[in-house]
């Protein structure tokens, strides 16, 4: 994360939606199994790891967003310094998953880019560029899914009451943040 550079230059703002980029975040990759790995995961977040699918636990410095069976992506719901790479959490957690044999832990707070989309048409965006039916996702607070948007793969994350949190992987970002843009331009 040192020398961050936003892929996002400008934020939209018209058309009754508002697209930014939230930036830094720190974002870790989670895999495991086994009932020790859920119980070490959950006394060191203070919080439990989401089991039912396309759903997500929160807290008031981490969100948990279930991405399969055994897998989670753990963001922070604060903003992060920038002048390090270095996290005590992914730390900690590395030390009581990863060296142990638990599960992994994966640093991926270079890897994803994260938009905030807000407005009453959002919905209309993503359906004019996803197969995925967003009648129930839309409707509970909390919600999350892995879908495509213009043919990039991105994760989903329903803040509640018109607010999604995008998740796209960096290198397509700039290219997704321009459909979108054009797509709000046509609303």
């Amino acid at each position: 994360m040192l020398n961050y550079n936003s892929v996002i230059k400008n934020e939209i703002n018209q058309g009754g939606v508002s697209v930014k980029e939230i930036s830094p975040l720190m974002k870790i990759n989670l895999r495991g199994k086994k009932r020790e790995f859920l119980t070490n995961v959950g006394k060191n977040l203070n919080m439990i790891l989401p089991t039912e699918a396309n759903t997500s636990t929160t807290s008031d410095q981490l969100t948990a967003i279930w991405l399969s069976t055994d897998e989670w992506m753990i963001v922070s719901n604060e903003l992060v310094s920038k002048d390090t790479n270095k996290y005590e959490l992914n730390e900690m957690l590395f030390n009581s998953i990863s060296k142990t044999n638990l599960g992994a832990v994966i640093d991926i707070t270079d890897q994803f880019v994260q938009l905030e989309i807000k407005g009453e048409n959002i919905y209309e965006i993503f359906s004019a560029g996803s197969p995925f039916n967003f009648n129930e996702f839309k409707e509970k607070k909390g919600s999350t899914t892995q879908t495509v948007l213009n043919h990039i793969d991105v994760i989903l994350h329903n803040k509640g009451e018109n607010i999604v949190n995008l998740f796209v992987r960096r290198s397509f970002a700039e290219h997704l943040y321009s459909w979108i843009e054009d797509s709000v331009s046509r609303l």
